[in-house]
């Protein structure tokens, strides 16, 4: 018997499964480096996936006034062409607006140029919403990457890509207690990182989503996380990971 064919099979399986986990595993950095952590483990960053949404961001903002916290926005182009004004209202009050693409594509089957339309249509759409620059940060759908995704974030002007350490699991409706155990789970100290978690005001589907329970779940845990001495950071801020920082070479 050859075992040749059988070596061979074998390599090319476990090459395809780097491949796929290098593509969705949230800490994988093998096409290029990502944030997933804070800089020290007093901190939390909020981040928000597949918005604008009339329907529930408005009301998120003006919880967060109450709280005194800043979140970053991964803002879908098509959704931020939509409504300008939430677009503009989100970065007034002291928000980080991220990329998130134009229209949620699931980057793994695009092209480059597909990637790269696909980035800069959404850099334009919240750039002429603010009136001012673009984002600086991306977070792609899913958080499935390709090995042509980073060289194309840098092209397109940002400095990164940045993934998450939690993840609510809230992008489809349900009972808020059920998010609320989920983020019980979040902010614990892991050595000297916080955590960034990913949550959802919007649905990619279409504007108006559901999102009653990432509300609610929020109403219980921001004064809690407060009171727990935590400080609320965006991405753009100094407090957020270095990781993704440093100059390309």
């Amino acid at each position: 018997m050859n075992p040749w064919p059988i070596v061979v099979s074998a390599g090319v399986a476990t090459a395809a499964g780097i491949a796929a986990w290098g593509a969705v595993g949230p800490s994988a950095e093998l096409f290029g480096p990502t944030i997933r952590h804070t800089a020290s483990a007093k901190t939390l960053a909020l981040t928000f996936d597949d918005g604008p949404n009339p329907a529930v961001t408005p009301r998120l903002l003006d919880l967060f006034d109450r709280y005194s916290v800043r979140a970053t926005f991964f803002l879908i182009g098509k959704f931020a062409r939509a409504c300008p004004d939430l677009v503009r209202e989100i970065s007034a009050r002291g928000h980080s607006l991220g990329n998130h693409t134009d229209t949620h594509a699931n980057l793994i089957f695009q092209s480059r140029r597909g990637i790269r339309e696909e980035l800069e249509r959404c850099q334009d759409a919240v750039a002429a919403a603010t009136h001012s620059d673009p984002p600086r940060w991306m977070r792609p759908p899913y958080g499935y990457r390709s090995p042509m995704l980073d060289g194309e974030v840098h092209r397109a002007g940002m400095q990164g890509i940045v993934m998450w350490s939690k993840i609510g699991w809230d992008w489809k409706p349900q009972p808020p207690e059920r998010l609320i155990a989920r983020l019980a789970r979040a902010a614990r100290p892991d050595g000297s990182h916080g955590d960034i978690i990913v949550l959802h005001d919007g649905d990619h589907r279409a504007l108006g989503g559901d999102r009653h329970h990432v509300v609610a779940a929020l109403e219980h845990w921001l004064p809690r996380w407060r009171d727990a001495g935590l400080e609320f950071v965006t991405i753009d801020s100094p407090a957020a990971s270095d990781s993704a920082r440093a100059p390309r070479a």
